[in-house]
């Protein structure tokens, strides 16, 4: 068997492998999980995942959970809890937020969409409608919040994982959250992370090892001074009980944190009545995410082969080609470039996401607020590149330039990914992910938008992949050196960039930054990503002597990582 076939079957064995695995723990003691859509507000769509129990039957209803995700992720980040009080004999609801995945509107309408969540739940005849908890993270807790103010006698517990009520947003101080008292939300439990990102704009302390202290916490409670940990203020059956958790991670830490997910899991064992009595620290969850990680590496490795199968097709016969580096040597020019190509990417990725975020608001062409600041900052990297090789006039090798060629093999290459994950998704329910780094299917409404951003982004990757193989490839290399050099150029930039950022934080309890917390999670996939791209773009070159073929392959599938794993928040 040849070298690509041998990636190719590797890769559909980790994709059907993996999804497999993912699908056996999210079904494990019977439990059936299902991809639902309901009308919300003003017909708007709304997407979910119900997870049922099989003590779930309209002859004996169940406790029912609704379980809403944070800013820019899907219904499938909180799969660690969903899975974990479905096992307890909980009928959860995984929805997605309004303007998130595959519900419509814009974010924040119709109350974030937990409104209509709590209501669908509570339509279902096997839950139970007195039994209800609502459990959302970071803005998800807005979501909760949103409705049990709408529907006040509709459940009877509530978990704020990184949450808050009466979140102010700056700089108008827009409320973004209901107000909490120590009547309202009824029964809540507070789970707040020792090193969360958000402390001062949740619980408004400087560090979430505070949050005891925390002024809005303690008359939330309605406790004389600090609040402490693991001790429960209130009555349970007055509802007005309220309980403060710490554990050990970071804000978006919490979906990989067993102490987390088992403090949720507590609360609703003190609070709901009915379901399957289980320990708190019974958990499986992580089987899942160790799946689809591997159907997530499997999918990488099917587009390589694909790719290599492809290039022997006489179709493309004429892409295929030795690399041709034009440096001779590593000297002191080389390490030069290697420096910027890593850290002037990471250096600007704060100002130019900034830049992005005032210059480029959503749009009927460009809705997405967050995919349009990252193209900004991509388009203004690719400037960047393009001014630095005009000034320094680098070598320049012979490429083999066949674009259409390069468009076409890149798209099938993309295709095959994108297949495996029909496939994934129409046996396993699943997508491919880890944590917050996931490829999800496309909405119809997303490829259109995917079509729309695949210009700027494949701009960007033309440009960068052209100057790492012009600028860094060394003559008589070894491949090893090939692909840590790629590695050491796209990815190694936000290596550093990550630990500059959790180092001070995990040492003491602050961003280096605090304004920039979103910013600063969201470079945390860029980590993989450019690892991802690296490994493309020196594979493809060295079996082509071109960067089209990596930068087309990336640009593809990059924007399909971006737009369908972002949230939407169209415009109006």
């Amino acid at each position: 068997m040849g070298r690509g076939w041998t990636l190719f079957v590797l890769g559909w064995a980790l994709v059907l492998g993996g999804g497999f695995l993912a699908h056996v723990i999210q079904t494990a003691d019977g439990v059936r999980v299902e991809d639902v859509r309901f009308a919300g507000a003003d017909g708007t769509p709304m997407s979910g995942l119900l997870y049922i129990p099989p003590t779930a039957t309209p002859e004996t209803p169940a406790p029912g959970v609704l379980a809403v995700h944070g800013y820019i992720n899907s219904r499938e980040t909180q799969d660690g809890f969903s899975i974990e009080f479905a096992r307890r004999g909980y009928v959860v609801l995984a929805i997605d937020q309004t303007g998130h995945g595959y519900s419509g509107g814009g974010m924040g309408a119709n109350g974030y969409g937990g409104p209509d969540g709590l209501r669908y739940l509570r339509s279902l005849a096997m839950v139970d409608p007195d039994q209800i908890g609502l459990e959302g993270h970071s803005m998800g807790g807005w979501a909760v919040l949103a409705a049990a103010m709408a529907q006040p006698s509709a459940y009877r517990a509530m978990v704020l994982e990184g949450s808050a009520t009466g979140v102010r947003l700056p700089p108008a101080g827009v409320l973004a959250s209901a107000p909490g008292t120590p009547q309202f939300p009824k029964n809540l439990a507070v789970v707040y992370s020792r090193w969360d990102e958000f402390a001062p704009l949740m619980w408004e302390v400087p560090r979430a090892a505070d949050v005891g202290r925390s002024a809005k916490l303690i008359a939330l409670f309605g406790a004389a001074g600090p609040v402490v940990p693991g001790r429960v203020y209130g009555s349970m059956a007055a509802g007005d009980a309220r309980a403060l958790y710490t554990p050990a991670t970071t804000h978006p830490g919490d979906h990989l944190s067993t102490e987390a997910i088992g403090d949720a899991v507590d609360w609703f064992a003190r609070t709901l009545k009915g379901g399957t009595p289980r320990p708190a620290d019974d958990q499986i969850w992580m089987w899942k995410e160790i799946g689809t990680l591997i159907a997530f590496v499997g999918v990488v490795i099917l587009m390589l082969g694909a790719f290599d199968l492809y290039l022997g097709l006489p179709t493309f016969a004429a892409l295929a080609g030795a690399p041709e580096p034009a440096r001779e040597r590593r000297g002191a020019g080389w390490w030069a470039m290697l420096a910027a190509t890593a850290l002037v990417p990471v250096v600007s990725f704060y100002p130019f996401m900034l830049l992005g975020m005032v210059a480029a608001g959503p749009s009927r062409a460009f809705p997405q607020p967050i995919t349009n600041q990252l193209m900004v900052w991509a388009l203004l990297n690719a400037a960047v590149t393009v001014l630095a090789s005009v000034l320094l006039k680098g070598p320049k090798p012979r490429f083999n330039l066949r674009w259409g060629g390069a468009a076409g093999i890149a798209l099938l290459t993309v295709a095959t990914g994108y297949l495996a994950l029909l496939v994934a998704d129409f046996a396993f329910k699943v997508d491919f992910r880890f944590w917050v780094v996931a490829l999800k299917l496309l909405s119809p409404r997303q490829f259109g938008w995917f079509l729309v951003y695949l210009v700027p982004f494949t701009a960007y990757f033309v440009v960068a992949l052209g100057s790492l193989h012009a600028n860094l490839a060394v003559r008589g290399d070894s491949p090893a050196r090939q692909y840590a050099t790629g590695l050491a150029a796209l990815a190694g930039g936000f290596a550093l960039f990550v630990l500059a950022q959790y180092a001070p934080l995990l040492l003491t309890g602050r961003l280096p930054i605090p304004a920039e917390a979103l910013n600063a999670i969201i470079s945390i996939p860029f980590l993989p990503l450019m690892a991802i791209v690296a490994l493309v773009a020196v594979f493809t070159w060295r079996r082509t002597n071109s960067y089209l073929p990596g930068a087309f392959v990336c640009g593809l599938f990059v924007t399909w990582y971006i737009v369908a794993g972002t949230a939407a928040q169209v415009a109006g």
